[in-house]
């Protein structure tokens, strides 16, 4: 049996600075549920699915 995986909900903003990008890891701190990831102007923001924060 083959089970179709859920991708989890996500936004890519473009043209971000790494200024921008600091201040948005000071503003959400460390009790944040996204996932963030940061490459050369790209933003990438990324809500685990329920299943993957269960064992956290």
């Amino acid at each position: 049996m083959v089970a179709a995986l859920r991708r989890a909900d996500r936004v890519v903003l473009h043209s971000i600075s790494w200024e921008q990008f600091e201040r948005l890891l000071e503003d959400l701190s460390d009790h944040r549920a996204a996932r963030i990831a940061y490459d050369k102007g790209t933003l990438e923001i990324m809500t685990p699915l329920p299943e993957h924060e269960y064992f956290k």
